[in-house]
């Protein structure tokens, strides 16, 4: 075991100094305009600030013993797998995108609901979309311009119809196979997509059974709103529901997201959406925009390893036990320690991969299932990114409807539900 060291967490309060700090002073205090203040610093700079320190620490030990831990801590089986997981997600979005499956899809869904239930259909819509899709920011640039246009024609506060999308859009990104807050949970407990995603489904099914029942009944004691007319194409919809028909029947992520692409690739070309070029340069995009996500992951990997052997985590594992006691202690530990992550970096899969390696310690120190762990890994970064006003979900939701992403937050009805039965799960233990 170890010896606590508390000192050792010093590279994370860098980080959070660094990012959060910066990110609060760039966004409240120092606005510029056209500028998110969480992104003037960069994740990945901040990271390697703490890395940096995290090097520094520990003088016992040599430089190469250090890189060698780091290189353990990348290496793992989980991490290396993730990775490959990560670089195949970014080709499916990209392809998928290009191919226009995600708009007709939208719409294909928005022409067979009603006008009078067009909230509740737009709750439905967005938690299809991002279980498809695998991403919530994408599900909402997707359908955020026709929730603007749905509270226009049906005179409907415009950030309730945003913060609707907002929470079917976490629903989706919580539970799709093929989301990068899925993979990072599952991948870093060793479990099962499957096994994590039916004890996910048990809070977040009923959760949105509920917000559904509220939504349904705001539409049916108010007025009703045109949705007006979406062009779609039914070919291009198809792979995406052969995509989460496959995930749902537990086929293996890799062998959905090829087939994703596959699919989108054959169909772009034969609805004329795709050329070869555009396919390409789309997959190479969307591998891209995952080097970000990527590169977060490798350096998490290497300062948790760092801070694992100079005894961070047995300091924080320390703490967990004075107040925690119990197996239901030990989960409010890991969800407590999972929000706290998320709030401090605003990237739910960089928390994730961040609380990940605690959770699973305290996970076996109190015999919590791994894959109940993955499950309030997951759950638990995804109500609070879908609630902190300054995530890219907010932001980018705020942004395209051009209104405060504060004024969001009453609105979101989900995720406040989701809270509530998470935490009766774990009371219930």
């Amino acid at each position: 075991m170890r010896k606590e060291n508390p000192m050792a967490l010093l590279p994370i309060m860098i980080f959070l100094i660094l990012y959060l700090g910066n990110g609060i002073y760039f966004e409240y205090i120092s606005p510029t305009e056209g500028q998110m203040g969480f992104y003037v610093v960069s994740v990945v700079l901040a990271f390697s600030i703490a890395l940096i320190v995290a090097f520094l620490q520990n003088r016992g030990m040599s430089f190469e013993e250090k890189l060698h831990i780091c290189a353990g801590g990348i290496g793992d089986d989980n991490i290396v797998t993730m990775l490959f997981i990560f670089l195949i997600a970014g080709a499916f979005s990209g392809i998928a995108k290009e191919a226009g499956g995600a708009s007709s899809t939208a719409n294909l869904l928005l022409s067979l609901i009603p006008g009078r239930f067009a909230i509740p259909g737009l709750f439905l819509i967005a938690c299809l979309i991002s279980m498809a899709m695998g991403t919530s920011v994408g599900t909402i640039s997707v359908l955020t311009p026709i929730a603007c246009a749905v509270s226009e024609d049906g005179g409907i506060p415009l950030a309730f119809c945003v913060g609707v999308v907002v929470g079917g859009a976490m629903f989706g990104d919580n539970l799709s196979f093929i989301s990068d807050t899925t993979i990072a949970a599952t991948k870093t407990q060793g479990v099962e997509m499957k096994d994590k995603f039916r004890t996910n489904i048990r809070a977040a099914l009923p959760a949105a059974m509920v917000t559904a029942v509220i939504l349904i009944i705001y539409a049916a004691t108010g007025k009703g709103a045109e949705i007006g007319h979406f062009d779609f194409n039914i070919w291009q919809a198809l792979p995406y529901f052969i995509v989460l028909g496959m995930s749902l029947l537990g086929v293996h992520v890799f062998a959905v997201l090829l087939a994703g692409c596959i699919l989108f690739g054959i169909v772009g070309a034969c609805t004329g959406s795709l050329t070869y070029a555009g396919a390409l340069s789309s997959m190479g995009n969307g591998i891209s925009g995952m080097f970000e996500t990527m590169i977060v992951t490798i350096l998490v990997a290497s300062i948790a390893s760092l801070m694992r052997e100079n005894g961070g985590f047995a300091a924080i594992l320390s703490l967990i036990r004075k107040k925690a006691g119990t197996k239901r202690g030990g989960m409010l530990g890991i969800a407590a320690l999972t929000v706290f992550m998320d709030v401090a970096t605003a990237n739910n899969t960089v928390a994730i991969v961040i609380a990940a390696p605690i959770a699973r310690d305290i996970s076996r120190e109190y015999g919590v299932e791994p894959k109940k762990t993955a499950s309030l890994l997951d759950t638990c970064s995804c109500i609070a990114q879908g609630i902190i006003p300054y995530g890219a979900q907010l932001l980018v939701a705020a942004n395209i409807a051009n209104v405060a992403s504060v004024s969001l937050i009453p609105f979101l009805i989900y995720p406040f539900i989701l809270m509530v039965f998470v935490a009766v799960s774990i009371i219930k233990g």
